[in-house]
C-alpha cells in the first residue's frame, strides 16, 4: 500500500507584488532643469531691459549679432552661395559690411534707426559746441569786443544751445522801460546772426525783465518782456537770418529771475535758444 502523501499535487503560489515607489527613469528631471534654466534666462532678460539704457542695449545687441568673416581664400566648400561670388552686389551680408564694390560708410552699416539718430545728435552737439566757442571768443579771434563778451553766457542743453544776453548796471540791452535796443544789443545780435548762419537750426527767443520796485496798477513787465523778445527777433532777421528759422518768441515778465534780487539788472536778459532738430516742432 502506498503512503498517504504520494499522490498529493504540488501547488506553487506566485505572489505578485506591485510597488508604488519604484524607479521610473530620470528624463523628467532633464526637462524640468531645462524649463528652470529658460525661466531664469527670461527673467534675467527682463531685468536687463529695465536696468539698461537704449545705448547699452544696442551695444549688447551688436555684441551678440552673428557676423560672417569673409576671406578670399577658398575654404574648400563647393558653391556655398549657389555659384555666386560673395563679393557681388547681390550677395551683400545682412549687416551691411559685406563685400561690395562701393565704399562702405557709417550710414550704410547696420546701425538701425536708433544708431543713426544718435550719430546725427552727436554731430549736432559738436556743431553747437563749435558755435559756443566762437560766441565766447575761444579758439580764435572774437567777433565782438571784450566788453560785449561780458554780457554773454552760453550752455548746451537737451533743448539746444542757449545763448543768454544779460544787462548790467553799467550797460543795458534796451533803453530803460522800452524795447529800443542799445548799441551793445545791436552788436550782440549781429554777431549771433553771423555765427549761427553756419547751421539751419531754428530759434526760440525768450524775454525776461526785472521786477518793478513798486507795485503799480498797470504792471508793464509782461508787455515789455514780450516786446523786447520780438524786437530781438527782428534784429537777428535784419542781420541775415531767415525768418523761417524763428520757431518761438515768448515773454516771461519777471517770473524767472536769474538773480536772487528780483529787481537786479541781471534779470534783464534775452535767452536765444538754437534748437535741436527734434525740438523745433515741439
Amino acid at each position: 500500500m502506498a503512503s498517504s502523501g504520494e499522490g498529493a499535487p504540488v501547488i506553487i503560489k506566485r505572489k505578485k507584488v506591485v510597488g508604488g515607489g519604484g524607479h521610473h527613469g530620470g528624463a523628467w528631471k532633464v526637462a524640468y532643469a531645462d524649463f528652470v534654466t529658460a525661466m531664469m534666462a527670461f527673467f534675467l532678460l527682463m531685468w536687463l531691459l529695465n536696468a539698461t539704457t537704449e545705448k547699452q542695449r544696442k551695444g549688447l545687441a551688436d555684441y551678440f549679432s552673428p557676423t560672417i568673416p569673409i576671406h578670399r581664400v577658398s575654404s574648400g566648400s563647393e558653391n556655398p552661395f549657389g555659384g555666386d561670388s560673395v563679393y557681388s552686389e547681390d550677395q551683400l551680408m545682412r549687416d551691411g559690411r559685406g563685400g561690395s564694390d562701393r565704399t562702405t560708410s557709417d550710414s550704410r552699416n547696420s546701425r538701425g534707426d536708433t544708431g543713426l539718430a544718435e550719430a546725427a545728435q552727436d554731430a549736432e552737439t559738436e556743431a553747437m559746441k563749435t558755435i559756443e566757442e566762437e560766441l565766447n571768443g575761444r579758439g580764435g579771434e572774437s567777433m565782438v569786443t571784450e566788453e560785449a563778451l561780458k554780457h554773454i553766457v552760453t550752455r548746451v542743453t537737451d533743448e539746444g544751445l542757449i545763448i543768454e544776453l544779460f544787462a548790467t548796471e553799467e550797460a543795458a540791452l534796451f533803453e530803460d522801460g522800452t524795447d529800443e535796443p542799445t548799441l551793445l544789443m545791436r552788436e550782440l545780435t549781429g554777431m549771433i546772426a553771423r555765427v549761427t548762419g553756419k547751421v539751419k537750426n531754428g530759434f526760440a527767443i525768450d524775454g525776461h525783465v526785472r521786477a518793478n520796485p513798486v507795485v503799480r496798477a498797470a504792471n508793464p513787465v509782461w508787455e515789455l518782456s514780450a516786446a523786447q523778445a520780438s524786437r530781438t527777433r527782428r534784429l537777428i532777421e535784419a542781420a541775415g537770418t531767415a525768418p523761417q528759422r524763428m520757431m518761438r518768441v515768448t515773454g516771461h515778465a519777471d517770473r524767472q529771475a536769474a538773480d536772487v534780487d528780483r529787481m537786479a539788472f541781471r534779470n534783464d536778459r534775452i535767452e536765444i535758444t538754437l534748437l535741436r532738430s527734434d525740438k523745433e516742432r515741439k
